[in-house]
């Protein structure tokens, strides 16, 4: 429904929702309803019919429907603060289809659910603030509001996300809050701030601040705790002070602050952008007038490793140009996996000459160049996937490991030094080969491997798939600081994930990369010329 392009008002009106991709007979009926009448009956029924806090409670192993409402009628019970009381006084034994041993595997799972870190990754709660944003706006008492802290700052995980509004009537803005239909459950904290709970068990905290307080008050709530103690001691060394209310002169007079911009220029520096807000340099350089111009995704000029139904890609050859042309962009690499990555439809020989033909092909109908590479395997002995005399015929090699990610940083370290020794070795892939949250960054000597990536003239490639986010940003500033070049990619599989560029560009700016360290920002005939085996 989100992609949805054409006249979906009409689309109701005529009954004709099933044209959409998903929707039948049952689910049309709904939709139809919540349009008509902003209400689901269906909904509503369940209301009903189940007890409060299901949602919430259903989180906890070992819990159905069935057994929350014996537990809701024997004890009350709403949320799970409620069944932990009622398992520690003993409680929860006494009711009928419980006992001892049930209530102490209730006590250990809501234990486990409450120690685990229900942090998610910086798409999903990029689009989940999305949604609660939007929300806020329909309030009429609400001003301005904006995602602030970790997510703000475009960390690669977000336990929680913050979120600012201004307006004078803190109390209505509040209550338009806790009334937000995914909750599972709220706290009204104080007179201006609240926490609501997502079903996976994220905590969304709003705070309201005056209108002419809200640029300091999300400035405070943006940057990290080490940045904002740095830029408090820097006030105090010029007889000012900064805090939750703002920054204030000799004397205790409140200055004005009408932009964030404000804030840096009074203590003397430029403008810090939200994603360096580290404590990293990032005041020392401010101080100097010597930040980078960070690049931002305008300053793309190609979408660089994107796979297609070669290998494991969901799109062809000619849907992937065309929505990348649609975008903007003047050239887009193909970059399917090589024959080792099986279990990823590696492309072998004859499959990449047939796809060197259907390229020359699509390129006959599209204006955007299309650039003929792959991403080819690191092997385990350090050499890469095909053999030179078909590397030296692509337009771009991007070299990944994606095998044997457990050997130790001496062997592993070797590997990358064998690799970066090849004159065909161009690009470094996903260089760390890290999956968020299940795959820890392989182990290397990371210092002495930059130093070969440098020698080598080789480049980076800062990895916009929000499970990799590869590299991390203090590995691209000491990347930088030796001079090695980058390029900002999606890895993209499908039409959708051509949007992991904004990913890829905060990663990228977290570093402190500017346009010039980065390689597609280039026209493509220089682009070309820097990355060609």
């Amino acid at each position: 429904m989100e992609n949805f392009a054409g006249d979906f008002d009409g689309l109701v009106k005529s009954h004709r929702l099933m044209q959409i991709e998903g929707v039948g007979d049952a689910l049309a009926a709904v939709i139809e309803e919540v349009y008509r009448t902003g209400e689901s009956g269906s909904l509503q029924r369940l209301r009903d019919e189940l007890p409060r806090g299901v949602v919430e409670l259903s989180g906890v192993a070992g819990l159905n429907v069935k057994k929350i409402a014996a537990l809701h009628e024997a004890l009350g019970i709403q949320s799970i603060a409620d069944l932990k009381t009622a398992c520690e006084k003993g409680s929860v034994r006494m009711v009928k289809g419980f006992g001892v041993k049930a209530e102490a595997n209730l006590l250990a799972a809501i234990e486990k659910l409450q120690g685990r870190e229900n942090s998610v990754l910086l798409n999903q709660a990029l689009d989940e603030a999305g949604r609660l944003l939007e929300y806020l706006r329909l309030a009429p008492a609400v001003t301005q509001c904006d995602a602030a802290g970790s997510l703000r700052r475009r960390k690669e995980t977000v336990k929680r996300i913050p979120l600012v509004a201004a307006s004078d009537s803190a109390g209505a803005v509040i209550e338009h809050f806790l009334r937000y239909p995914a909750f599972t459950g709220s706290d009204a904290i104080d007179s201006h701030r609240s926490v609501g709970r997502l079903p996976e068990g994220t905590e969304v905290e709003l705070v309201v601040a005056p209108p002419g307080e809200y640029i300091a008050a999300l400035h405070r709530r943006t940057g990290s705790t080490a940045h904002l103690t740095a830029l408090e001691t820097l006030a105090g060394t010029q007889g000012l002070s900064l805090d939750a209310d703002g920054l204030r002169g000799r004397g205790g007079r409140r200055l004005k602050i009408t932009s964030e911009d404000d804030i840096y220029r009074r203590l003397g520096l430029e403008y810090i952008a939200p994603e360096l807000r580290e404590n990293q340099g990032e005041i020392e350089a401010a101080a100097d007038k010597a930040l980078p111009e960070t690049a931002t995704a305008q300053d793309i000029k190609g979408m660089i490793h994107c796979h297609t139904t070669y290998s494991d890609g969901r799109n062809s050859i000619e849907e992937m140009a065309l929505a990348a042309d649609a975008m903007g962009m003047k050239y887009l690499t193909i970059t399917d996996h090589s024959p080792s990555a099986f279990y990823a439809r590696g492309v072998k020989i004859d499959r990449l000459r047939a796809q060197w033909d259907e390229i020359d092909r699509v390129q006959e109908q599209v204006q955007i160049k299309l650039l003929k590479g792959t991403e080819s395997d690191i092997l385990e002995d350090g050499l890469l996937d095909y053999p030179d005399y078909i590397l030296e015929k692509l337009d771009i090699v991007i070299a990944s490991i994606h095998s044997r990610h457990k050997m130790d940083a001496d062997r592993m370290t070797a590997r990358l030094l064998r690799a970066l020794k090849l004159p065909l070795f161009k690009i470094w892939g996903h260089p760390l080969g890290r999956l968020i949250p299940s795959r820890p960054p392989l182990e290397c000597h990371m210092e002495e491997v930059l130093d070969a990536v440098a020698d080598a003239r080789a480049a980076i490639e800062v990895n916009g798939s929000p499970h990799r986010l590869d590299l991390e940003p203090r590995w691209i500033r000491a990347a930088r600081r030796r001079g090695i070049k980058f390029v900002v990619s999606t890895d993209a599989h499908s039409l959708r994930e051509l949007h992991n560029l904004s990913f890829a560009m905060a990663m990228a700016r977290r570093g402190w990369l500017s346009r010039e360290d980065i390689l597609n920002t280039l026209p493509v005939s220089d682009f070309m010329k820097a990355v060609r085996p």
